[in-house]
């Protein structure tokens, strides 16, 4: 069996998402769809609207074989190393393919920014440090050392999907994987767009028409499967946490802070100061952000927070070459008959559920899996956290 692999978040699963699946099973010709999906919390510091098992049957029910976790580890970080263990977990997997959805369109494009960026890399490495410590945020910094450094691309590093993109192609080269990169562009909705257009609507939007209860235009543009989820389960977002983050950072001295993961430069004493001054989750964002602390770094650190994210715990564990384990969240009977096919050529665990101290980065997805239940009531969080150290969901 050939297997093509998509990197996702399904923040929900929308129309615009089906179509990728559609079309990386035609471009690729492949029996076996196999998504790798951020957990609870995703690749922007973002709690999932819905969690990681009701996306991970949107994504059953919509043309996908087989659904693997991408560890908290890797989900919450920067695009290299949100790539890093997304296509390390790809390869692991066997998979001849990888397809990304991009604003580019052409993967052409992708090669050749790669290839200038290799030419030019120690050019390019001087010039982000010194853009970074001139106070520059991480993605502003990164397009300033391509223009700096002589990188000549047609490739715009300005957009999301475009600089995810960029780095699954980085992180398969590093690997020396034998898996084919493509990429098919991305249609109608832009990755920020704040309002539904028509049935093809950024998750962004989506999220918000929700929120506004705009249920008919939400309807339109996803599939029934989502529409019934959105209607059925508990839905998740930033301002709920809100109070759990402001008592955290409240009552933890500054010195504490100091060892979450991301809080680095003096962040600790911004937030410190401008929580006080805060009545939600959206105007103590507004504040603490600068040039240099971007709003999705600022939302990651918020994460981190929430789950007591300690800085050494990711450092000693982000140093592997690749994903330690694959964690199954759900499987079609092609996905079942997949791993069947190359359960013998898996040099990684294969993990079915998750239990306490199997695995240090087991127990730091089921640390995250805790503070995203948190708001819950006692009886459904425990439900949901059963969901956790239970076997896959087949269909």
């Amino acid at each position: 069996m050939k297997a093509n692999g998509l990197i996702v978040e399904y923040n929900p699963l929308h129309n615009g998402h089906v179509y990728h699946i559609q079309q990386a099973q035609k471009l690729t010709g492949s029996d076996c769809t196999i998504a790798v999906m951020s957990g609870n919390f995703t690749q922007r510091g973002e709690p999932a609207i819905l969690d990681k098992f009701s996306r991970t049957r949107a994504a059953l029910s919509s043309g996908v074989d087989l659904v693997v976790e991408l560890p908290f580890l890797y989900a919450v970080q920067h695009a290299d190393l949100f790539a890093k263990g997304a296509v390390s977990i790809l390869d692991a997997l066997k998979v001849e393919h990888l397809v990304f959805g991009s604003e580019n369109g052409t993967i052409e494009s992708f090669h050749q920014a790669l290839k200038e960026r290799i030419k030019n890399q120690a050019a390019f490495e001087s010039i982000l440090k010194q853009q970074l410590d001139k106070g520059l945020s991480y993605p502003e910094a990164n397009r300033t050392a391509y223009e700096l450094a002589g990188i000549s691309s047609t490739l715009d590093l300005s957009s999301p999907n475009n600089i995810l993109g960029f780095a699954y192609l980085q992180a398969a080269e590093s690997l020396y994987t034998p898996m084919q990169v493509d990429t098919i562009r991305r249609i109608q909705a832009d990755y920020h767009e704040q309002s539904i257009t028509g049935p093809i609507a950024s998750a962004t939007s989506i999220r918000s028409a929700w929120q506004d209860e705009k249920t008919q235009e939400v309807k339109a543009a996803v599939p029934i499967k989502t529409f019934e989820l959105l209607e059925t389960e508990e839905l998740h977002s930033w301002e709920a946490y809100f109070p759990l983050l402001r008592y955290l950072i409240l009552t933890r001295p500054a010195e504490t802070l100091r060892q979450i993961h991301g809080m680095d430069e003096g962040l600790e004493y911004r937030f410190k100061k401008y929580i006080h001054q805060s009545l939600n989750f959206q105007q103590f964002l507004s504040l603490i952000k600068t040039k240099r602390y971007t709003w999705t770094r600022l939302q990651r650190v918020c994460v981190h927070i929430l789950s007591n994210t300690q800085k050494h715990i990711i450092n000693e564990h982000l140093n592997g070459a690749a994903c330690p384990y694959i964690r199954i969240l759900g499987m079609t009977k092609t996905g079942q008959a997949y791993l069947s096919s190359r359960k013998k050529q898996l040099d990684v665990p294969l993990y079915t559920q998750l239990k306490d101290g199997m695995h240090p980065v087991a127990d730091l997805e089921l640390q995250a899996a805790d503070a995203y239940y948190s708001i819950l009531s006692p009886e459904i969080a425990a439900a949901s956290r059963r969901q956790e150290i239970s076997p896959p969901i087949f269909e």
